[in-house]
C-alpha cells in the first residue's frame, strides 16, 4: 500500500543563480556549511560489515526468518519530485526487494524537490508528531548540513529505525546518529570520473561547471572532480555555474557558458537533472556535438542521452542497491541482527559512455536497475 503527499511549489530558496557570465560563484555559501565536520565510512564502519552487506545486496534475497502480526509502516522524506529517477528507483528496488523477502509493508511518502529545504523540514515534523504511526522513517535530505537537525531530532526519537538516503558522510556533531546512511560516495565518483576524463581526452582541456547547491554533495561531485583533473592533468575551469540540481538550472547555466566560455569544450554537470537541462541547450543550438557533457549518476534518462549522442560519459552507480540494502538492513533489523549492520553502505559506481558497445551499456543497465527497471520510469 502507497500513501503519497505530493509537495506543492517551492517555498524556500536560499540562494539565486546569477544571471550574468562574468559572475564566476554567482551562489553564495549557505551559513554553517563549511564549519561541519563529517566522518568518512572507513572511520564508522567496523571491518567487514559493508563488504557483508554488499554480499547480501548483490545475491538472490533469502526470505525473512520471522513472522508478522502486520505490516510494518514505512516514511519516506525524500525528494523524489525532481528530474532524477534515483529516488523513484530506489522506492521501487525497496520494495520489490521486501516483497522479495517476503515482508509485508506499507509505506507513507512526504514528496519534495531538491531546493525545498523548508516543506522537508515541515514534513520531518509531521513525522515526528505522527512517530507512534511509523516503524522506520527513511530521510533523503535536500542538503546535508541543511537539513542536520531534522536528521538529530529523527535519529532521537522512539519508536522507529531512521535511516538517511542520498549522503554517506555522518555529521560528527550530531547527538543522535541515523541506524545507517545508506549511499553512493561521490567522492569515490569523482575520482572514477576524473580518471576516465584525463585517460580519455589527456591534459591542458579548458572545461565550465554546472555546480548544485553549496554543500558535501556538490563539494565532492564538483569539488572534488575539479582538483583531481586541474592537479592531475593542468586543466582550466572558465566558468563555474550553481544551477542547483534543477534541470532548469543546466539549461541557463550551459547557455551562458556557449554565449561567453567558447574555450570550454567539457561540461560537467553535478547531477541527471542538470544534465538533462545541458543537452537540451546544447541541442537548441546544435552544439552537442561539439561539447564534451559529463552527467552524475547513470540514470535512465542520462543512459538514454548516451544513446542518442547527447551525453558523453557519467559516473553511473548500481543503482539499485540503495534500495535493496535498506530492505535487507530492514530484514536484519526484524531480526534482531541490528548489530550486523554497518552505519555506512557505499554502493558500487562504473563509467557508462558513449564508446561503450550497445551490448556494454544493456548489461550495466539490466544489473543497475534489476530490481527498478531497464528504461526510462513513467513518472
Amino acid at each position: 500500500m502507497n500513501k503519497l503527499l505530493i509537495s506543492a511549489l517551492g517555498l524556500l530558496v536560499l540562494s539565486g543563480t546569477g544571471s550574468q557570465a562574468e559572475d564566476k560563484l554567482p551562489l553564495r555559501e549557505l551559513p554553517g556549511i563549511a564549519d561541519r565536520d563529517y566522518w568518512v565510512p572507513g572511520e564508522v564502519n567496523a571491518e567487514g560489515k559493508l563488504e557483508a552487506l554488499q554480499a547480501v545486496v548483490g545475491s538472490e534475497g533469502v526470505p525473512f526468518a520471522g513472522s508478522q502480526e502486520k505490516p510494518i509502516e514505512i516514511a519516506l522524506i525524500y525528494p523524489s519530485a525532481d528530474t532524477s529517477d534515483f529516488w523513484a528507483r530506489n522506492f521501487l528496488a525497496m520494495t520489490k526487494r521486501l516483497e522479495e523477502l517476503g515482508i509485508k509493508y506499507n509505506t507513507t511518502e512526504f514528496a519534495s524537490r531538491q531546493i525545498e529545504h523548508s516543506l522537508q523540514s515541515t514534513y520531518a515534523n509531521q513525522v515526528l508528531q505522527d512517530g507512534d504511526i511509523y516503524d522506520y522513517v527513511i530521510f533523503g535530505p535536500s542538503e546535508l548540513a541543511i537539513q542536520a537537525d531534522n536528521i538529530d531530532k529523527l535519529a532521537g526519537a522512539d519508536g522507529f529505525r531512521t535511516y538517511v538516503w542520498a549522503f554517506h558522510t555522518p555529521m560528527k556533531d550530531l547527538v543522535n546518529q541515523p541506524d545507517v546512511w545508506f549511499d553512493f560516495s561521490s567522492a569515490a565518483g569523482a575520482l572514477v570520473m576524473c580518471d576516465y576524463m584525463l585517460d580519455r581526452l589527456g591534459n591542458g582541456i579548458t572545461m565550465a561547471m554546472n555546480r548544485g547547491i553549496p554543500g558535501i554533495t556538490d563539494n565532492q561531485r564538483s569539488g572534488d572532480f575539479k582538483d583531481c583533473v586541474m592537479e592531475k592533468g593542468d586543466w582550466t575551469v572558465a566558468y563555474e555555474h550553481y544551477g542547483e540540481y534543477q534541470r532548469e538550472g543546466g539549461f541557463e547555466g550551459t547557455s551562458l557558458i556557449l554565449q561567453a566560455y567558447p574555450e570550454a569544450t567539457i561540461i560537467h554537470n553535478a547531477n541527471t537533472a542538470m544534465a538533462m537541462g545541458s543537452v537540451e541547450a546544447q541541442v537548441s543550438v546544435g552544439k552537442e556535438k561539439e561539447i564534451f557533457s559529463t552527467g552524475w549518476g547513470g540514470t535512465g534518462l542520462e543512459l538514454d542521452a548516451i544513446r542518442r549522442g547527447e551525453l558523453d560519459a557519467t559516473p553511473m552507480r548500481m543503482g539499485d542497491d540503495v534500495g535493496a540494502a535498506t530492505a535487507e538492513a530492514i530484514k536484519a533489523d526484524l531480526e534482531d541482527r541490528a548489530g550486523e549492520l554497518p552505519l555506512v553502505f557505499l554502493g558500487r559506481i562504473t563509467v557508462a559512455h558513449d564508446q561503450m558497445a550497445a551490448e556494454q551499456l544493456d548489461a550495466l543497465q539490466q544489473e543497475a536497475f534489476r530490481f527498478s527497471g531497464v528504461g526510462a520510469l513513467e513518472r
